[in-house]
């Protein structure tokens, strides 16, 4: 196995785990660190694809939409909204200042849209992307 086959089998199976604990979070109404997981997972699958495509280390950032366009992925003006979207999830999670209002907003009405998003997201970049 070389070196860019392992960083992908990393990235993936770091994302697998991710998007069970976010499944996890979720279930448990811990809606705002359930979506900040969905981003992680998102993150990971991206730069398993960048790294499988490019043989390159994927870059150092977060921004799931940038992320897509190094990947040349094909993002439609509504998935790079979604994007867009999830990748202010990993921010206000983290920052104490984005906290408080993050967790005002990740109601179960809004948490359930955006993990279902996400759902979609991830799915459609296993399938088409990093079929084994």
């Amino acid at each position: 196995m070389t070196d860019f086959e392992k960083t992908i089998a990393y990235y993936y199976n770091s994302a697998e785990r991710d998007w069970k604990v976010a499944q996890k979070l979720f279930r448990g109404k811990d809606y705002a660190y359930s979506l900040f997981f969905c981003h992680l997972s998102i993150e990971k699958l991206l730069k398993a694809i960048i790294v499988k495509k490019t043989d390159k280390a994927a870059p150092f950032m977060h921004n799931l939409t940038k992320l897509a366009e190094v990947a040349g992925l094909p993002v439609d003006k509504d998935i790079a909204g979604s994007l867009d979207e999830i990748t202010d999830f990993n921010i206000a999670a983290r920052y104490d200042d984005e906290k408080h209002a993050f967790y005002k907003k990740a109601t179960k009405q809004f948490s359930e849209k955006y993990f279902k998003i996400s759902e979609k997201i991830y799915v459609w970049l296993k399938e088409n992307y990093l079929k084994k």
